[in-house]
């Protein structure tokens, strides 16, 4: 049953197909994309709410945590391109996550302005304990798939292929040779080199 003032995904695609029912769009492909979203966003919303609340943990705090776990001792700009953050987030979420202590930052060893990002013992210890409860409930959120699951995978990481290998190509020829806009923050985007 959707939350009050929120409206059932069925009800939104009806919704979609009767305002846009006379423009010529690629609804399935629509479809897709909405759905991706409103699934992320439903996912999200649930893991918060469920497991990472009894951590003391946001999406975004898990997700760095994760990264950093995985990769061992990353550079802040991979962790946050790997996060999906900028790198002021990363800051902000990097220095409450060292005040917690479970995670440090330390120098380069080559490179002094790049900064590295490690676990502490704490912070092995809590993904350690967090993450097999955050599977479950990735297996609670994807159990009516059964099956399916691993060509809903397969078919999400071409989608994210696709951007990654064709997407700031795609980006650049949408505006016919114009200059990009400006981003939210006012800057230009960074050439690429």
């Amino acid at each position: 049953m959707p939350l009050p003032g929120h409206r059932s995904i069925t009800e939104a695609e009806k919704l979609a197909a009767a305002k846009l029912g006379g423009i010529p769009i690629r609804h399935e492909q629509m479809a897709v994309v909405a759905n991706i979203h409103r699934a992320a966003s439903a996912v999200r919303q649930h893991l918060e709410n469920s497991v990472l609340r009894g951590s003391d943990l946001t999406w975004t705090a898990f997700v760095v945590l994760w990264v950093v776990w995985i990769w061992g001792e990353p550079e802040t700009r991979h962790v946050a391109e790997e996060a999906g953050i900028s790198k002021g987030t990363l800051t902000g979420v990097a220095r409450t996550l060292e005040a917690r202590g479970l995670i440090r930052r330390g120098g380069h060893p080559t490179d002094g302005r790049l900064v590295l990002l490690s676990l502490t013992d704490e912070g092995e210890e809590l993904m350690r304990r967090v993450f097999p409860q955050f599977n479950e409930e990735e297996a609670f959120v994807v159990e009516q798939l059964d099956d399916e699951c691993r060509s809903v995978a397969d078919g999400l990481r071409r989608v994210v292929l696709k951007v990654e290998e064709h997407g700031e190509e795609r980006r650049r020829a949408l505006p016919n040779g114009a200059e990009p806009a400006l981003r939210r923050s006012g800057r230009r985007p960074k050439p690429k080199a």
